[in-house]
C-alpha cells in the first residue's frame, strides 16, 4: 500500500490555468467561439463536487491499465474514494500510486469532462476518515445513509479499516468543455 497519509501536501487553491488552443475553438473558430476562454478552476471544482460517478485509472504491476467506475467525494482540496484492500485498484495503487480520476458526460455538444491526475495516498487519520464519511453522506445521501442504500455501511467499514480510503490531490487536471459547438481544452497545474 502507499504509505498512509504520506503526502500531507495541500493542493494549490489557485492553480495555473491555461487554454490549449490546439484543441479549442480558438484554433478553428465557430460562430460564437471568438471569445473562447479557459474554464475557471472554481467551475471545474463545482463539477467535481456534483459528479456522482468517476472512472479511476490505475496501472497494474505488469504495466497494463485498469479502469473502473466508483463514487468519490471532493473534500478539503482532494478527491476521496474507497476500495477493499484486496481489490485490483488497491493492489495497483500499492505498486504505483499514480492514477487519474475522470468524470463527465457523453454528449458531443454540451458538458464538461474532467480528468484529475495525481498520486493516491491512503488515508488512516481517524478525523480525516470522519470528514470523508461526512462528505460521502452529504453528497450521496440515502445511497449511504439508508439501510436500503447501495453503499450503506461504508462509514463503519472505513472506520474499522475493512475498506481503505484514498485521497488524490490534483497535480494536473484537464477540462474538456463543449457548449453548442464551442470547445475548450483547459489545463490546470497545481
Amino acid at each position: 500500500m502507499p504509505e498512509p497519509d504520506a503526502d500531507k501536501r495541500q493542493p494549490a487553491q489557485r492553480p495555473t490555468t491555461e487554454l490549449d488552443t490546439r484543441y479549442s475553438s480558438a484554433l478553428n473558430p465557430r460562430p460564437g467561439a471568438g471569445d473562447v476562454t479557459a474554464t475557471e478552476w472554481a467551475e471545474a471544482r463545482r463539477h467535481l463536487e456534483a459528479a456522482e460517478i468517476f472512472w479511476l485509472s490505475t496501472v497494474r504491476p505488469d504495466g497494463r491499465l485498469h479502469v473502473t467506475p466508483l463514487i468519490a467525494a471532493w473534500h478539503d482540496g482532494a478527491l476521496y474514494f474507497s476500495t477493499g484492500p484486496q481489490e485490483q485498484k488497491a493492489r495497483n495503487l500499492a505498486h504505483d500510486p499514480h492514477c487519474a480520476l475522470t468524470t463527465g458526460g457523453n454528449s458531443l455538444t454540451g458538458g464538461l469532462d474532467l480528468v484529475v491526475e495525481g498520486n493516491a495516498r491512503q488515508v488512516t487519520d481517524p478525523a480525516l476518515i470522519e470528514g470523508v464519511i461526512a462528505a460521502y453522506e452529504a453528497k450521496y445521501g440515502p445511497h449511504i445513509t439508508s439501510p436500503e442504500g447501495t453503499f450503506h455501511g461504508i462509514g463503519d467499514a472505513l472506520r474499522k479499516g475493512d475498506v481503505l480510503a484514498f485521497a488524490v490531490a490534483p497535480v494536473t487536471a484537464y477540462g474538456f468543455g463543449r457548449d453548442a459547438g464551442v470547445y475548450t481544452h483547459t489545463r490546470w497545474a497545481f
